[in-house]
């Protein structure tokens, strides 16, 4: 097994009320798990590529042999992006941004609440699946971008510094339908410093 699937770093009901724990558990052990035993399986006649890390393996996909490519943009894409996603969120977290991400929002979008409403729109205007995320541009920019499915803004050269889930697995045991209910809420679970750690191994 060239990946595993590492435990969440808090209780599956950590979150409540704004994320359930059933929801949690199904989104972490079910789905992140199949997206890891799909990964080790595609690449099973690849013993190459299993050296490699994830990130290594989402940010050089399009060089990848063409015969594990999807299977890896899908499921090492949801293996990389979940990956993420589950340290960006704490138990007694969210407010206001403090750090330099603080300082990053204010000089590129106006603020916070500025910020917040680009970031929940990008995610609610995201048709179907899939994620949304503050980057920083290969242009040394700071972008909020979408992505289809399990699509990571690294195979294009963009560092993905956090990033919000609106698969309906997500929220609809929930939040049913309303993606922008589970978006506003979803606030209340950021982990700053965690993100002020990814901003500050930004190339």
């Amino acid at each position: 097994m060239a990946f595993e699937l590492q435990s969440l770093p808090y209780a599956n009901d950590a979150l409540e009320p704004y994320i359930d724990a059933q929801t949690m558990q199904i989104h972490h052990d079910m789905h992140h798990g199949t997206y890891v035993n799909n990964l080790n399986t595609a690449l099973e006649s690849q013993p190459d590529l299993q050296s490699k890390s994830i990130e290594e393996l989402i940010r050089d996909l399009n060089s990848l042999p063409e015969a594990v490519r999807t299977p890896v943009r899908n499921n090492g894409g949801g293996h990389f992006n979940h990956s993420i996603f589950w340290t960006l969120m704490a138990p007694n977290a969210g407010g206001e941004p403090t750090g330099a991400i603080a300082q990053v929002i204010n000089d590129t979008f106006g603020g916070f609440e500025n910020f917040k409403t680009q970031f929940n729109d990008a995610g609610t205007k995201r048709f179907g699946s899939g994620f949304v995320w503050l980057v920083r541009s290969a242009d040394g920019k700071y972008e909020i971008v979408s992505t289809p499915n399990q699509d990571n803004p690294w195979t294009d050269g963009h560092f993905p510094i956090m990033c919000n889930d609106v698969w309906e697995h997500a929220y609809y045991l929930k939040y049913q339908n309303r993606r922008a209910e589970y978006l506003k809420q979803w606030w209340n679970t950021v982990n700053w410093n965690e993100v002020n750690n990814r901003l500050a191994t930004a190339p």
